[in-house]
């Protein structure tokens, strides 16, 4: 059964820095593209960043880049997502999930997900 474990996530003042962690199982790691999404309470399931399996090329939501880098390595099965210059509009659910042959902004186009870890950003 395949399973994304995220980690990472926790309380953080504004301007601080988290990295999130996505542990894949019982998945082929190295032929999925890999995303992160977030949800915060109330709002729609949102694309943060994507990565390609080879890493050769990533994607950003306008709202994070220059402050996100998400990055993978596939000998550890393992995607990351460094958040620098946190928000507290950055305050949400964040989600891995794993993508064959995709690694864009729609949800519905990816095969397996994660249970989401908490990130909370103070001001």
């Amino acid at each position: 059964q395949v399973q994304l474990v995220e980690s990472g996530g926790g309380l953080v003042q504004a301007g601080g820095s988290l990295r999130l962690s996505c542990a894949a199982s019982e998945l082929t790691f190295s032929r999925y593209d890999m995303g992160w999404f977030r949800q915060a309470p109330g709002k729609e399931r949102e694309f943060v960043a994507g990565i390609r399996r080879s890493a050769d090329r990533t994607r950003y939501a306008d709202s994070v880049k220059g402050r996100f880098t998400i990055s993978r390595d596939n000998a550890k099965n393992t995607v990351y997502l460094q958040m620098n210059r946190l928000k507290p509009e950055d305050t949400a659910v964040y989600y891995c999930a794993a993508g064959l042959n995709y690694w864009g902004p729609s949800p519905g186009l990816y095969n397996y997900w994660g249970q989401g870890t908490q990130v909370t950003v103070s001001s």
